[in-house]
């Protein structure tokens, strides 16, 4: 954390002032994130690679009955079953949420505890020992559902649960954990929940657009076929398994709801950022820090995902 000149001294205050069980968590999770999705490509991939062959009139027959691009099919809907093996074992998807939740949950008990944020606020007796008790009791309950707390394979893994960033921010005026909070934390979240209404945007499109290039051909060839304007074309049996991976990617990155859910959030935090900045006082702040980390939670965007219309 660094000091900005002026009369308060105002604080800034990253990521890289969070405690190392955040980072090691966070690192966790963008593994498991990345292996998930590359998993589901793969397989999507995979699928239609194994429908492509049974499309095309030239086979590569090799010797006397042995055809090498329905081989190419075979290993294709074969390494399906591989990779579904492989991901029902690792649980990728799995470890990738667990994780994400407990390294959000800790960064918001972290600016919570740092900025007077309930259930910290001034008037709080001994803020490290219940600091320390409330994230335990968090981690606790993501224990219960599969979370592996990293701790055991860290250096010094009882230690540094409080940075000196957040003593430091702590123990500053109100005004200037005000200002470090809306600026590096309700700010930042704003701009990220934009940026990924824009690339959920872009990637709506994209798929549904891919899925109606894929589909209208497809219709055309069956139309054709229905009413004898052609012979049979095996190819719409490849289009449709392009179109239906493309389709299962989209809902896979959840494009549309995310769209409507990341507004939402974006919404409620410029409501709150308002409020800071105006009429808030010291005693209305720890229950107004208390929302604003509510609110930019995991759970309460996917809440929004999955009941946004």
């Amino acid at each position: 954390m660094t000091a900005i000149p002026g009369p308060l001294q105002s604080m800034v205050f990253r990521s890289e002032d969070l405690p190392a069980l955040f980072h090691h968590t966070d690192a966790i999770a963008i593994a498991r994130q990345r292996e998930a999705v590359n998993t589901t490509r793969g397989q999507l991939i995979l699928l239609v690679v194994g429908a492509v062959p049974a499309a095309l009139p030239w086979h590569g027959r090799i010797g006397g009955s042995f055809q090498l691009l329905d081989a190419v099919g075979v290993l294709a809907y074969l390494g399906v079953l591989v990779t579904t093996y492989v991901a029902s074992r690792r649980k990728a998807k799995s470890h990738w949420q667990l994780n994400r939740s407990a390294a959000e949950f800790i960064k918001s008990m972290c600016w919570r505890y740092a900025v007077h944020g309930s259930p910290f606020g001034t008037g709080t007796q001994h803020p490290e020992a219940v600091f320390a008790n409330r994230l335990e009791e968090g981690l606790q309950e993501l224990r219960k559902v599969g979370w592996v707390d990293p701790r055991d394979e860290m250096n010094d893994a009882g230690s540094g649960l409080i940075t000196e960033s957040m003593r430091e921010l702590r123990s500053r005026a109100f005004t200037v954990r005000k200002e470090t909070y809306v600026r590096d934390r309700l700010i930042e979240q704003r701009r990220w929940y934009r940026r990924r209404q824009q690339v959920s945007r872009r990637g709506a499109f994209v798929w549904s657009s891919a899925v109606a290039a894929l589909t209208v051909p497809a219709l055309t060839l069956s139309l054709l076929q229905t009413f004898g304007a052609a012979r049979s074309f095996t190819l719409t049996g490849a289009l449709s398994a392009a179109a239906a991976a493309c389709l299962a990617w989209n809902e896979m990155r959840r494009h549309h709801p995310l769209i409507s859910a990341h507004s939402l959030v974006e919404e409620d935090l410029e409501s709150m950022q308002a409020a800071m900045e105006t009429s808030l006082t010291e005693r209305q702040w720890p229950v107004a820090v208390f929302e604003t980390e509510r609110i930019v939670s995991p759970e309460h965007t996917d809440w929004l995902a999955r009941h946004r219309m």
